[in-house]
């Protein structure tokens, strides 16, 4: 019984199979390496994605400056004589205006730059020069991001 149990270690121990020291070392820098190489294209990835929400929000605001203005320009608002019938902020587009008896809202919320991480948008009014970036404050007539960043087709955030 003795001479069989030593038989069957020494089974057990030759069918043994394990990794070497040197083949671990392989396969991590094989892994380091493939690490490596997915970083850009994760960092890619996520400014692209980034870069269509900024799209879709910016969209989405003058979307909602326009269709302020349209109820207003049918007298459906009453608005500033100097304000060519554009909402005086963007609050007001979130807020909503009562229109026939009823509340009109033309904006959920305002949405959060995915470039600067906050809801602080660059306002230009109808009087300003079109690429200023300083509000004149009668009205709001554009919206665009306060990044000073560069998109991946080369132009900057701010003239989106």
């Amino acid at each position: 019984m003795v001479d069989g149990m030593r038989r069957l270690r020494g089974a057990i121990r030759s069918g043994e199979s394990g990794v070497t020291l040197t083949e671990l070392i392989i396969v991590i820098t094989i892994l380091a390496i493939l690490a490596t190489a997915a970083v850009p294209a994760v960092k890619f990835e996520v400014k692209r994605t980034k870069e269509r929400e900024l799209r879709a929000d910016l969209w989405e605001m003058r979307r909602s400056i326009d269709m302020y203005k349209d109820v207003a320009d049918l007298g459906g608002i009453q608005t500033k004589a100097d304000s060519n019938n554009y909402p005086p902020d963007l609050q007001t587009l979130v807020d909503g205006v009562t229109v026939k008896d009823k509340k009109m809202r033309f904006l959920r919320a305002i949405p959060i730059d995915p470039m600067t991480g906050n809801a602080d948008w660059g306002l230009r009014s109808n009087q300003d020069a079109p690429d200023s970036d300083s509000f004149g404050g009668q009205n709001v007539y554009d919206v665009y991001s306060k990044s000073t960043g560069t998109a991946l087709d080369g132009t900057k955030y701010n003239t989106w």
